[in-house]
């Protein structure tokens, strides 16, 4: 599904909200940063320093203005292990504070062999699924997501995540010319909605007149000329 062409003006605005939300919570660094394709990326995006319990209330309202801006339409809500676990949990929390109260489950990377048994937790897979995590590197958590979802008879019908790189992705150790994302729109057929875009970060970037800032977004810009992607 795409988006809405009204949308865009109020993403924007929370785009670059997320930005300054993750910049604050030491989230969102710059530097130089070895990437798992090997890269060396000028910032990097750490989900996991969304570290208390006001960061991860203030992540899933970020999650949750997103989706409802993009009309992504799902039943309810699987977060890919490790990190998409407690993205999963918050989201749908928050989503029913808004008065919308939809199922959740997760997966264990290791089969549980007593008790419920199996790799999946929470509710029953079922009908339209939204995958949740943080960003799509290579796109293994979603494409393991989509066969768990599937085998269990639901639908993976969306994605969301916090930050689209837009930046090529790798297979067999090669760029390709396309990221992760455009591969799950294009070739899987699902809407991948993001609250933030490496575009977002850099018109951030652009809007700010600190100097160490303006460095910041030159390595960037230099960045996605050689890796960019979307």
């Amino acid at each position: 599904m795409a988006l809405a062409e009204g949308n865009q003006e109020g993403k924007g605005a929370v785009a670059q909200e997320f930005v300054q939300f993750a910049l604050d919570s030491g989230v969102l660094r710059f530097g130089q940063f070895k990437t798992k394709a090997g890269r060396m990326s000028p910032y990097f995006f750490n989900a996991g320093l969304f570290d208390d319990g006001a960061k991860l209330m203030r992540l899933a309202q970020f999650y949750a203005d997103r989706l409802i801006q993009s009309g992504v339409e799902f039943d309810m809500v699987f977060g890919p292990a490790y990190k998409g676990i407690p993205l999963a949990a918050t989201l749908a929390a928050e989503l029913a504070r808004r008065g919308r109260n939809v199922p959740f489950a997760y997966n264990r990377k290791e089969a549980k062999d007593h008790g419920e048994g199996g790799t999946l937790v929470g509710a029953p897979l079922s009908g339209r699924v939204l995958i949740v995590d943080d960003v799509m590197s290579a796109g293994t958590a979603v494409r393991e997501s989509i066969a768990a979802i599937r085998a269990a008879g639901a639908t993976p019908h969306a994605v969301v995540i916090a930050l689209d790189r837009q930046e090529k992705a790798t297979e067999d150790g090669r760029d390709v010319d396309h990221s992760a994302v455009q591969y799950v729109r294009e070739q899987l057929g699902m809407e991948v909605a993001a609250i933030a875009t490496l575009d977002d970060l850099l018109q951030y970037l652009n809007s700010r007149s600190d100097d160490a800032l303006q460095e910041h977004r030159q390595a960037v810009l230099a960045y996605r000329a050689r890796y960019g992607a979307g």
